[in-house]
């Protein structure tokens, strides 16, 4: 018998919410979404933020971030393992690019939900990497 998901977002309509959240991505992410390269255009948009980080355009990443917990919330099993393994895991690198004051400004309005994954992915990880 088949797993069926639950009703929700899936890949291809993921896409297209994406193409009106980020419309200066619009065209990458259309490229990406031909190959059916959903892994693809969520890496996009993760290096679009990192790039806004770059500019110190802090409450533009906090809002792009609530972009994407409204499809996060919304999504299909698989869109949600997509946002986890590849947005919220790149919160580590947006946390090395920003300096403390900008990190808690983008952690405080963080959406919960992605507070949540990202201490638990944050603790697994000192798990499993933990040298002795």
């Amino acid at each position: 018998m088949k797993n069926i998901e639950k009703k929700g977002i899936n890949e291809n309509g993921a896409i297209e919410h994406l193409k009106v959240f980020y419309p200066s991505l619009q065209n990458e992410i259309e490229k990406l979404s031909v190959q059916n390269n959903f892994a693809g255009v969520i890496q996009t948009t993760v290096d679009h933020l990192k790039n806004l980080l770059q500019e110190s355009k802090i409450n533009i990443v906090n809002h792009n971030i609530k972009m994407m917990d409204w499809l996060y919330r919304n999504g299909t099993i698989t869109v949600k393992q997509m946002i986890e393994n590849l947005f919220v895991r790149s919160f580590r690198s947006f946390k090395k690019q920003t300096d403390i004051h900008q990190w808690n400004i983008l952690y405080q309005y963080m959406p919960l939900s992605f507070q949540r994954i990202y201490v638990k992915q944050t603790k697994m990880d000192e798990v499993l990497f933990k040298r002795h």
